[in-house]
């Protein structure tokens, strides 16, 4: 059973791009840098990776620690079925993101 969103809308907070080519699908999550909300969007990314067994590639911005904005980076790579969409959406729903950007 999924688990619902920890937070409400939180759009403020966290905002989330999504990026599709034909056979790439990419989220881009942005935040400022804050501990636990890192600790919440790694977490979310695991239990989402454990449900639906999917196996994305998922990094961190390059930048230096403390300076904003912070972002992850999760992408299906040669997404022949389309995974990620599904993927996206679970993640999204955990976080307690309503829509994307872009």
């Amino acid at each position: 059973m999924m688990s619902e969103a920890r937070t409400p809308n939180r759009c403020g907070q966290i905002q989330a791009y999504f990026r599709r080519e034909e056979r790439y699908e990419g989220l881009q999550l942005v935040f400022k840098e804050h501990p636990e909300l890192k600790d919440e969007i790694l977490q979310a990314i695991e239990e989402t990776i454990e449900e639906t067994g999917d196996k994305p590639v998922v990094f961190e911005n390059s930048e230096k620690a403390g300076e904003a904005p912070y972002a992850f980076y999760i992408e299906f790579n040669d997404d022949y079925d389309k995974e990620g969409g599904s993927f996206f959406e679970v993640l999204l729903r955990k976080l307690g993101i309503e829509k994307c950007e872009g």
